[in-house]
């Protein structure tokens, strides 16, 4: 019996292996991409029904269903949810969290159970609970409250909220560290001092009696509890752990999927953001993960292939004495650890990528980075799917990635081990895509969150992709010159680039409509289009070849709000780089049609966002953007508080005392932490109201747009809050100035930002501009470009150039002010190096040369010697007082120390500058009589100098 299920398992293995190998990849434009709605204001993750609809959630606290018949999105209901952090100074910011999370009962269809996952208005703490979803209502007597996991909402960031049921009924939920990554340089957030707790992850995802930096098995009982499942990684009982737990060791776990033939667990997980390895351990890495059964999966003290960190002092500044941790007997010593000392070995990523290339998984690419996940495909689970994907992809996993806006698909062994990956749409873009599934028809559905964080965004889209066996659909690409303007507006519409893979004719459908303009049609491929009353026109292009199979696209023209034109001018001072202690000087412009603009007084300072941070080398994105969001709130809110000065509020309100009507800061405080109120309200002081505050009726202000209404309620609510953002005047001189404690290695970040007034029929509409100077120091691995590179880990990290006529280059480098570029390289005999010449370039490799180092020579390799000890006096004799020489200038925290390297043998070739403006800047390394595959030198870094730092 014995050898029949081994030959079995084999046998099954082996037809597995032969069916993947048979199989063909399909052509791309078998596959189209289907916007079915966009605009969405932080869409976090959706559920897909089995009668065609889809249910997502928002950040902040709505629950919407898209309808396939209606194709019209509509709020269902809106659960109130914090979206605020307030640190120990009591300052707000915006937070990750709110609500983060959904998922369907599997019996959805006899109970209509739903599970949201949600932050709690009032204490931190953020909960999993399950309602009734009756038709179209959420019934909220229903609600019935599974599970509850502690926070702190002091600091960002990590949430998690992705969750997915097994065919047990077991429900899986990823659950963030709540860590904060500010002091930890991008490295692992491990600081132990006293009151430091927020910053230490060992308290979180390595403490076995914490929830945090999880993934949770549970299993949801009628009732409105829940048991746990045999086989989590710690049995019920076991002293100083919770059941709960199947995976830990996580720092920002994302959408977690099932493998319904195998029951094993996927994932994406989000890394920190360090890009260099240091003492302090590894560079940053994202991760996509495996889960066959429990286990610990390395953080804070892994990451990646269980590469490890350093048991870091924070205190000291200072690696301990134990050094780096050891994955196969991780110890968590933390004084905030609650649970077990000794934790499971560390488990391995499954595929696992950094900033730059990767070295094992190249086609991932480089760039921003954020795993989000996806599911693993099996043709069975969709027996009525009328579009099923091809053979080609059984038992495929489809990993999407939300800064990188790739699909790959993941090809695995019969033991679930991984082969290989390719590119799914190669030519197609799934940027930002924040949760990606099968529905019950077969298609796959991609949600994605748009370009900004903490606000709504144009592009925040759900989309799905069909796939189509038969005659291909035609692939619709539309244009145009204009997207609002003020009126008159005349728009230059575009169908250029559509194409059909089948060769047929095509004909060209034009709708442009709006509800009270009515609807006009253009039968041509590329009209023009006049508008004279205002409104939001949808203009949507469907495209019909010879078989009728038709494919459309549409896009939205806004008429009678031109958008403000905002320009952050950088009147004195490199727009490329920053040079420490130097000042620049600068200027804000803002100008809109219907505003007026900064010039002539009609838009007032006070309503323009400017920001200037400092942003430390391995800096939160999600943190930067909490910063920018609070200054246009202190901007906007200004706008609102013009607005309500020239209204007769006055009369009835004042800031903070009851007069006719509540006080202002009585309003604030009733509606705290209700992020979907502002709506309500705003049409509220628009219509009028009376009730909430007593018997006295409130105006209705129907000269007002709902804009206008919107800033002034904003302004009410933002009141008592206490705001640590700095304003910067819109015009002035700031002196470069690193903050003190923060590496030299970051980047200065430059944002002004303007909201209009909208009209009374048309919404505000914003803009903004962003400047951002990094440091002059240049590491040849970020590169934007690259030919005849070599990245070697062993015995040392090195990056060389090989064969003649290699290049690196960077994207719009601003060559202003600049004086000279120096070149830190190395040629040496150890690596038989060639040497060459470095030429300058401009635009490419072969554009106008702007300078060139004399020869790189080889050298013997410089040997490491530590100084040697003075020698000790004769006995009897007087030693006289040595005259210290001079010390070489350290280098600035956090910087390559240039001199170190030039005592170890590397040459500084000086190339003076005579070029200026904008280029993109090519460093080409020449050597004739190199051979093709010979090094010609080691690069350690590039480093512009600016005319003031000669």
């Amino acid at each position: 019996m014995m050898k029949y299920k081994k030959f079995t398992k084999l046998f099954v293995g082996g037809l597995f292996v032969a069916l993947q190998s048979l199989a063909q990849a399909p052509e791309e434009n078998r596959f189209t991409k289907v916007v079915l709605t966009e605009k969405l204001d932080e869409p976090m993750e959706m559920a897909l029904l089995k009668d065609g609809r889809v249910l997502f959630v928002e950040r902040k606290g709505a629950l919407k269903q898209y309808n396939p018949t209606t194709k019209e999105v509509k709020t269902l209901a809106t659960i109130p949810v914090n979206t605020k952090y307030t640190n120990r100074e009591g300052v707000k910011r915006e937070a990750e969290e709110g609500l983060m999370g959904l998922v369907q009962d599997p019996d959805f269809e006899k109970n209509h159970w739903i599970y949201m996952y949600y932050a709690d208005t009032d204490q931190p703490k953020h909960i999993l609970a399950r309602w009734e979803l009756k038709g179209e209502e959420l019934v909220e007597s229903s609600k019935k409250i599974l599970l509850e996991v502690a926070t702190q909402r002091e600091e960002c960031c990590h949430t998690g909220g992705g969750m997915v049921f097994d065919k047990s009924g077991n429900l899986y939920l990823t659950v963030g560290n709540n860590t904060s990554n500010s002091n930890s340089d991008g490295y692992a957030p491990i600081d132990e001092r006293a009151n430091q707790s927020t910053w230490d992850d060992q308290r979180g995802a390595a403490n076995t009696n914490d929830l945090r930096g999880k993934i949770l098995r549970i299993k949801p009982e009628a009732n409105g509890t829940y048991s746990i499942p045999k086989g989590n990684l710690f049995p019920e009982g076991t002293p100083n752990t919770r059941p709960e737990i199947y995976t830990m060791g996580h720092r920002n776990p994302w959408r977690p999927s099932i493998d319904s033939k195998t029951g094993y667990l996927y994932w994406g997980e989000v890394g920190p953001d360090a890009s260099k390895d240091s003492e302090r351990g590894p560079r940053g890495y994202d991760e996509f993960n495996q889960a066959k059964g429990p286990g610990f999966f390395g953080w804070p003290y892994f990451i990646g292939d269980n590469k490890a960190y350093a048991d870091w002092d924070f205190t000291t500044n200072k690696i301990k004495a134990d050094s780096k941790f050891d994955p196969a007997k991780p110890i968590n010593d933390s004084p905030n650890n609650t649970g077990l000392k000794e934790l499971p070995p560390a488990q391995k990523a499954f595929i696992w990528y950094p900033y730059a290339i990767s070295e094992e998984f190249p086609l991932v690419g480089s760039s921003g980075r954020s795993a989000t996940g996806g599911p693993v495909y099996h043709r069975s689970d969709f027996p009525l799917a009328k579009r099923a994907f091809p053979d080609y992809y059984e038992g495929k996993w489809l990993i999407v990635e939300f800064m990188r806006g790739w699909i790959m698909s993941v090809t695995m062994d019969e033991n679930g081990n991984y082969k290989s990956m390719e590119r799914f749409m190669p030519n197609t873009d799934f940027g930002s895509a924040i949760d990606i599934d099968f529905a019950p028809d077969g298609d796959l559905y991609v949600l994605e969150y748009g370009t900004a964080w903490f606000r709504g965004n144009d592009n925040a889209r759900l989309v799905k992709v069909e796939y189509n066996a038969g005659n291909r659909k035609p692939e619709v690409q539309i244009a145009a010159d204009k997207t609002g303007g003020a009126i008159p507006l005349k728009v230059n519409f575009s169908s250029a680039g559509t194409t059909d893979a089948d060769g047929d004719a095509l004909t060209y459908d034009w709708k442009v409509s709006n509800k009270t303009a009515g609807t006009r049609t253009f039968k041509t491929a590329n009209p023009t289009v006049s508008f004279d009353k205002p409104g939001v026109y949808k203009a949507t292009l469907t495209v019909t070849d010879a078989k009728g199979a038709k494919n459309s696209k549409s896009l939205d023209i806004k008429v009678g709000n031109e958008p403000p034109v905002v320009a952050f001018d950088i009147l004195k001072g490199n727009k490329t780089f920053y040079f420490p202690n130097e000042p620049i000087e600068y200027d804000v412009k803002v100008e809109d049609k219907e505003d007026g603009s900064l010039s002539n007084g009609k838009i007032k300072p006070e309503q323009v966002a400017v920001n200037i941070d400092y942003m430390p080398i391995g800096y939160d994105k999600i943190e930067v953007s909490q910063n920018h969001r609070g200054a246009d709130a202190a901007a906007f809110a200004s706008t609102g508080q013009r607005l309500i000065e020239a209204s007769d509020c006055k009369a009835c309100h004042v800031i903070d005392k009851k007069s006719v009507g509540p006080s202002y800061n009585d309003i604030a405080n009733k509606y705290k932490g209700n992020a979907g109120i502002v709506e309500q309200l705003a049409k509220k002081v628009i219509n009028g109201g009376m009730g909430v505050w007593g018997e006295h009726a409130m105006s209705a202000h129907p000269q007002l747009s709902q804009t206008d209404a919107t800033s002034m309620v904003e302004y009410i609510l933002s009141i008592g809050e206490k705001k640590d953002v700095k304003k910067y005047p819109i015009k002035g001189s700031y002196t470069i100035t690193v903050p003190e404690g923060q590496k030299a290695n970051g980047s200065f970040v430059l944002r002004a930002s303007y909201k209009d007034r909208g009209t009374k029929l048309m919404p505000a509409l914003a803009s903004e501009e962003t400047i951002v100077l990094r440091h002059p120091f240049l590491d040849p691995e970020l590169a934007n470009k690259a030919k005849g590179t070599q990245k070697v880990m062993t015995p040392s990290k090195s990056f060389f150039m090989v064969g003649s006529d290699g290049y690196i280059a960077y994207d719009k480098i601003d060559l202003t002010n600049i004086s000279h570029i120096d070149l830190i390289v190395q040629a040496t005999t150890r690596v038989g190096a060639a040497g060459g010449v470095i030429e300058i370039h401009l635009d490419s490799p072969t554009g106008p040369l702007v300078g060139k180092t004399d020869m790189i020579e080889v050298k013997e390799p410089v040997p490491f010697r530590p100084p040697a000890a003075a020698p000790a006096p004769a006995a009897g004799t007087q030693q006289k007082p040595a005259t210290a020489p001079a010390a070489a200038p350290a280098p600035a925290s956090g910087m390559p120390d240039i001199n170190a390297m030039l005592r170890r043998g590397a040459t500084k070739a000086s190339v003076k500058n005579s070029a200026s403006g904008v280029h993109d800047v090519y460093f080409v390394f020449k050597n004739d009589k190199a051979l093709s595959t010979q090094i010609l030198m080691q690069v350690m870094g590039i480093d512009f100098k600016s005319n003031a730092n000669l």
